[in-house]
């Protein structure tokens, strides 16, 4: 720790200490030779958890330049500590301003606003990108001419285009977007329109982020132009927000085109404009422009039930805004998909209640002759995303069984569909067919001959589960599948028996099973994949119950299945 009044590197003296995290320091210090005070920022090694980390920051920060961003001037390092020298930001943090204050000013935000995108936009466009990660009030500085600075770096990562997901979740709660904490998907550019989208709504009502919902709800005097840009900025899917800083600062610099009072002068104006046309063109006109706002006024509204679901403070008001939203716009996706994964699959498992809800939601009139699954269909693509993933959830996570009649009728849409990619469109046959075995095995037809055979069951399952389906599919598929087969053996041995499958058959694909599952999951011995490990032990223990249930179909042991599931 440096001492008030020492001297470093012979020319910074330290003043005092102008702030402290987990294992670092920030003084206040003055270059007596040029008359000018620096900040320097000191890194105890000892006890630092990831040195190379700070590194890269410090080496990150030293090749930004920008008005708005605080400059690296010089690097010192020691046997205790590293020492970063840059530049001094007179002034508060924002979120100080927010304590002490309360919400602020519109046109203030808005003008930070715009300046926090011009900073986003020049670290996006880097090479490659920077993702700042953890845009909040504590790291935006307040300058005394009322300009903003953006501040800590910490979390701060380089674009990798070929990475799935981030290496480290990083992030603060409350501002971090939900791809920041999900075990799939890698933080971008639109990761940090998140962040401040939200801690523009915070600025603006004064309200913690954890409360976020359309700001005219707080205060009816807010722009409506203004709320419509938070929520965008705010959507649960990436594709859904901004795309870029400069697309974001454009919509902040003409928010009030999105005002209700805007909109409604220029409607009066063309309006006025309408009725100095000939007859069949203007009427033709204005008819396309009332529509064009009546849907644009629709838009709204759905992503405003959207937002409000997202941060309901109970589960009944989270699923009643995801029906508003379905009622109001039975064609779009974005509310049936919000409904299953977000409302229903939080604690990765689909009740019966649930399931229920779902279908009540799907076919429901909403005052129509139609269905909303009806009118749903008429979006393909977004029926068949759905479809797959109400699919998924029906045979993976049903109270923690599957649920083969919904399942296979979801797995068929989406086994056929033409918009899923391939991988996908291959789950959900092979699990569609699995399901569709399990509703014909043991009818038959009017003639009564079987609709189904033991012998084709068993063709198809050895079918659908040879390879190597890590490499073909993944991890999750290529367990589901094993123990699918697994599982058939052990409860129905005497069914394939008596229908011609051999002992030496079976007996082989169990082997066979076992050598996937010693050299394809590659991972199974890392802490990360603890759960996978714990999965493939278990079907470890039933392939050998698998072995003893086939012996004593064939050699009449007496040997069964109990209720504890042990072999008696």
């Amino acid at each position: 720790m440096l001492r008030i009044g020492s001297v470093v590197d012979g020319k910074y003296k330290i003043l005092n200490v102008i702030g402290q995290g987990g294992m670092s320091i920030v003084y206040l210090a003055m270059n007596e030779r040029v008359n000018k005070q620096w900040a320097v920022k000191e890194i105890l090694k000892k006890g630092c958890r990831d040195l190379r980390t700070d590194r890269k920051e410090i080496e990150m920060m030293k090749k930004l330049s920008h008005p708005h961003l605080p400059s690296v001037v010089d690097v010192i390092e020691n046997r205790e500590s590293l020492l970063i020298v840059m530049d001094y930001i007179e002034g508060r943090s924002l979120q100080d301003l927010l304590a002490e204050q309360g919400a602020q000013p519109q046109e203030k935000v808005l003008k930070w606003a715009g300046q926090l995108c011009d900073v986003l936009s020049y670290l996006h466009t880097r090479k490659p990108a920077i993702i700042y990660r953890d845009m909040k009030p504590a790291n935006v500085m307040l300058r005394p001419d009322n300009n903003v600075m953006l501040i800590d770096f910490g979390a701060a990562r380089e674009y990798k285009p070929q990475n799935i997901k981030d290496t480290i979740s990083l992030g603060t709660r409350g501002y971090a977007a939900p791809e920041q904490y999900e075990e799939t998907g890698q933080s971008d550019a639109r990761t940090d329109l998140y962040c401040l989208g939200v801690m523009l709504f915070q600025l603006l009502t004064g309200e913690s982020p954890h409360a976020l919902q359309p700001i005219c709800r707080i205060n009816p005097s807010f722009s409506s132009g203004l709320e419509a840009i938070i929520i965008k900025c705010t959507k649960i899917r990436k594709e859904d927000r901004y795309q870029s800083a400069k697309e974001l600062w454009y919509a902040l610099e003409h928010y009030w085109e999105w005002d209700g009072a805007y909109r409604k002068k220029q409607r009066t104006r063309l309006l006025t404009f309408l009725w100095s046309l000939a007859f069949t063109v203007s009427l033709g006109a204005g008819a396309l422009f009332f529509g064009c706002m009546e849907q644009r006024l629709k838009r709204h509204n759905y992503e405003a039930y959207l937002l409000a679901a997202g941060h309901a403070v109970s589960k009944e008001e989270e699923i009643e805004n995801y029906k508003r939203a379905v009622d109001l716009d039975p064609f779009r996706e974005e509310a049936y998909r919000a409904l299953l994964e977000y409302a229903f699959l939080d604690d990765q498992i689909l009740t019966k209640e649930e399931s229920r809800i779902l279908r009540t939601v799907l076919i429901d009139y909403g005052g129509r002759d139609q269905t909303n699954e009806s009118l749903f269909r008429r979006n393909q693509e977004g029926y068949d995303r759905f479809s797959y993933e109400a699919g998924i959830a029906y045979y993976y996570k049903y109270e923690e069984k599957s649920n083969k009649k919904y399942a296979r009728s979801y797995l068929e849409i989406a086994a056929k569909s033409e918009y899923l990619d391939m991988r996908k469109k291959e789950r959900a046959k092979r699990l569609w067919m699995i399901a569709d075995y399990y509703s014909r095995l043991g009818q038959v037809d009017e003639a009564g001959d079987a609709l189904v055979t033991y012998r084709d069951y068993w063709e198809d399952l050895t079918a659908l589960s040879a390879g190597n389906l890590v490499e073909a599919d993944n991890e999750r598929t290529a367990l589901v599948m094993y123990g699918e087969l697994v599982s058939q053996m052990i409860s129905r041995a005497a069914g394939f028996r008596d229908d011609g499958v051999r002992e030496e058959e079976m007996l082989s694909k169990l082997a066979d099973i076992r050598l996937h599952l010693d050299s394809d999951f590659r991972n199974k011995g890392d802490g990360s994949t603890r759960v996978l490990a714990e999965e493939i032990e278990r079907l470890q223990e039933q392939i050998q119950k698998a072995e003893k249930m086939i012996r004593s179909a064939y050699h009449q042991t007496g040997w069964k299945e109990t209720e504890d599931g042990t072999i008696s």
